[in-house]
């Protein structure tokens, strides 16, 4: 009767997670206690799900032993262990299968500061005391935070002594416990189950190369070991890694980059790099490139996009990858001017973003009801007008649609130079970057793998593992490049060579060009052949009474409309122009190497000279390492979910692990030496950067009326919860009064008739005394 009392008690007050046969055994034990008088000191209790043994003392106290453990893996006194870490390790070993955390605790030494003795506790043992302040000769106890202690004083734990040189053995063993030990469904949650080992702070640094997240790479890892018990460790966990492979670079970030950098040097002389630093050497620029960039910048560093609008690291400071605002304008030029070898460099504004603000500054009505914008569009976007073309072109659609007095539009004629394509048509591949289209793509691309939060340090591999996936996509787009030619439309043997010559991509842009070459060219004239040269004068018919001069020979083609030299492919022009001059192949000079399929066959000046030992090491040890885990998932693979060979692999694996003895492997700061590098062992000479103040980067840009208007007209529209109007709120509604004066009279009824039906509730609870109704 009392048990079902008490647990009736307990449903209606809301005990929702006390186990109902915990709470009967518990009862039970303490009406045996009862009736028996506390006189059978040798009573215990063990259910048939029970971890532990429950024993009572002659003082009413209850001692718990583990149960239903290995023989072999009990400390017994005596027993020898070759070092004292080999007897830490298998008292925290019973621990873990017992159910119970331990803890090192006193140890002895001698004379030459030897280690004697040494105790392992558990880790309830002792006592948290409060501390205690003395003022004016009077003490009191230090308010503290509201927190939780797991000390009671528990006195189970084993001595290791000294026997001779490094062996030690067991002193005394007390196995009892005070307290109850942790069922199996909570082990997982223990200290010594929750130790990272290599294999998850591998995983867990390697998914943030990638811009994985702590908590999804707990998860994702909880998925490939088969759940969140066998992945070793908690979300915290992995996030105090995290955090500690930060305080591990700390301060140190700018000069274990530049040490970094350095040995990459000397392991490989391709590899370059430069810094600059202030007055007080606080790191201010950071600049490097490996033998792959230099590479591939020798072979296609004809034409180079360069962005300074891309994301910002932990210091503000701006990430400018070189990607074939206003403050590069003055910048770009100084920097890459004109030389024996390149070009000058212009500054070039994005024509998209202007064209955007077209309806902003001119209005939605201009732009979208009426033909302005088609017409303006025909000047702004051709390629092919000279620049009096387009200024005629722009003043008369202005004059007809009466705005020669837009001071905006003005403004954009007045800088005409920079982004019409008219003023770029003598200027090599700027066809291809009339708008930012290309940085932001590759923007978008490294913003996969990075974090404003990054360190220097933190940044580079995150660099790293994006340009592995970079490379490992050109990779396989040059092998289904050569391992297969695209199919031909016409029988024209140009288009056959074509095919041979270029990427895949590119050659279906030449195709259509060969195809409009038959179709929508029509010569009007042909001039006589001078010096192995002929003018042939033609006609364009989707460009109406355009007319086009194209220049061919044997071994070359130049046309007016300058598409090769803003593009780098060839026009239809040429191609209608070569094939009636009977060129069968397509001249070999006006093929790019940026577009060849065979650009990788040039040789190049840059090559992997001098490298080091340790680089070839670490090469190799990388290498094997992928090589094991590949023979392993290809030994799961053959398994499949067939139990027998599971079993099989599981008990090879078991045994692999004895051959490698006890061994801990690495400790948590050589192996964050691995990942991040080594800290620097002299003084720090180059310090980390100071936060930069970079124009468009780090903070708020500027939101535009017609942004905020968007945004607005996105927002769900509020209403009144009185009459549902969506001009006012219920705090300004005309009918708020009547709505108020309403509610009132409905409350007063209301409590008048609670008046009269009130019942007296004191909350008391009566227990019977154990007779039966």
């Amino acid at each position: 009767m009392i048990t079902e009392d008490l647990l009736r008690i307990s449903s209606n007050q809301g005990v929702s997670s006390v186990d109902s046969s915990h709470l009967s055994r518990l009862i039970n034990d303490s009406v045996s206690d009862c009736a028996n008088g506390s006189t059978d000191h040798s009573n215990s209790t063990v259910s048939d799900d029970a971890i532990s043994k429950c024993t009572f003392t002659p003082g009413g106290r209850r001692y718990y032993v583990p149960i239903s453990i290995d023989e072999a893996c009990i400390p017994v006194v005596n027993k020898l262990f070759d070092s004292m870490e080999e007897g830490m390790e298998f008292y925290q070993a019973y621990g873990r299968l017992s159910g119970f955390n331990t803890r090192r605790s006193t140890e002895k030494t001698d004379d030459d500061a030897n280690i004697v003795s040494k105790y392992v506790v558990c880790s309830r043992a002792g006592f948290n005391e409060k501390k205690l302040i003395v003022s004016n000769k009077k003490s009191s106890q230090v308010q503290r935070r509201r927190t939780v202690s797991n000390r009671c004083g528990c006195g189970a734990k084993i001595i290791l002594r000294v026997v001779s040189g490094k062996t030690y053995r067991i002193s005394t063993f007390v196995e009892e416990h005070n307290h109850d030990l942790v069922p199996k469904s909570g082990r997982q949650f223990m200290r010594v189950n929750r130790q990272m080992s290599i294999i998850s702070r591998k995983f867990m640094f390697d998914a943030a190369n990638v811009n994985i997240g702590v908590s999804k790479s707990h998860s994702f890892m909880k998925e490939q070991v088969g759940g969140y018990a066998n992945v070793g460790a908690t979300v915290r966990d992995f996030r105090n890694f995290s955090r500690d492979l930060k305080a591990y670079v700390g301060e140190r970030d700018a000069q274990m980059i530049i040490n970094k950098f350095k040995a990459k040097h000397a392991s490989c002389e391709s590899f370059y790099y430069a810094y600059d630093v202030d007055s007080e050497d606080h790191l201010t620029k950071l600049f490097w490139a490996d033998a792959v960039a230099r590479r591939n910048y020798e072979l296609y560093g004809d034409a180079v996009s360069f962005d300074a609008t891309f994301d910002t690291n932990m210091y503000n400071m701006v990430f400018c990858p070189f990607t074939g605002c206003p403050a590069m304008k003055q910048a770009i030029p100084i920097s890459f001017a004109a030389t024996d070898e390149f070009p000058a460099t212009r500054h070039r504004l994005c024509m998209w973003h202007i064209m955007e603000k077209f309806p902003m500054k001119l209005g939605n009505y201009l732009c979208k009801e009426t033909d302005f914008m088609e017409k303006m569009k025909k000047y702004i976007w051709s390629s092919t007008l000279e620049p009096a073309e387009f200024e005629k072109g722009w003043t008369s659609v202005l004059k007809e649609f009466k705005l020669e007095g837009n001071r905006w539009l003005w403004e954009m004629f007045a800088i005409r130079t920079s982004w019409i394509p008219a003023f770029f048509r003598d200027k090599p591949m700027f066809g291809l970057m009339r708008t930012t289209s290309r940085s932001e793509s590759e923007n978008n691309f490294f913003s996969q793998f990075h974090r404003q939060s990054d360190s220097l340090c933190e940044f580079y591999l995150r660099f790293g593992s994006a340009m592995d996936r970079q490379r490992y996509e050109y990779a396989r787009l040059n092998q289904e490049d050569l391992s297969a030619i695209p199919s031909t439309v016409s029988k024209l043997f140009i288009e056959a060579d074509a095919a041979q010559l270029y990427t895949r991509p590119i050659f279906y842009k030449i195709q259509q060009e060969i195809l409009a070459s038959c179709y929508d060219m029509r010569i009007q004239d042909i001039g006589p052949l001078v010096d192995g040269v002929k003018c042939y004068i033609m006609k364009d018919v989707l460009m109406k009474d355009k007319l086009f001069e194209v220049k061919v020979s044997q071994n070359h083609a130049d046309c007016s409309c300058k598409k090769f030299v803003m593009c780098g492919i060839l026009c239809r022009h040429a191609f209608c122009a070569l094939n009636h001059f009977e060129v069968v192949k397509i001249p070999r000079l006006l093929v790019l190497n940026r577009w060849s399929r065979t650009a990788e066959n040039r040789p190049s000046s840059s090559k992997l000279i001098g490298v080091s030992d340790d680089f070839r090491k670490m090469e190799n040890v990388s290498l094997m390492v992928s090589n094991i885990w590949f023979s392993f998932q290809k030994s799961m693979n053959k398994a499949g979910v067939d139990v027998e060979k599971l079993s099989y692999v599981d008990k090879v694996v078991k045994q692999l692990n004895s051959d490698l003895g006890d061994g801990s492997g690495l400790t948590k700061k050589a192996h964050m030496e691995v990942m991040m590098g080594p800290q620097p062992t002299e003084d720090i000479t180059i310090h980390a950067p100071n936060q930069c103040k970079n124009k468009g980067s780090g903070f708020k840009r500027f939101v535009s009326q017609r942004e905020k208007a968007i945004k607005e007209g996105n927002k769900r529209a509020r209403k009144c919860k009185i009459c549902q109007s969506s001009v006012h709120d219920a705090r300004t509604c005309p009918r708020k009064n009547d709505s108020n004066a309403g509610d009132a009279e409905k409350n007063k009824s209301s409590t008048e008739k609670n008046k009269s039906s009130t019942v007296d509730v004191t909350g008391e609870v009566e227990v019977d005394s154990g007779h039966e109704d």
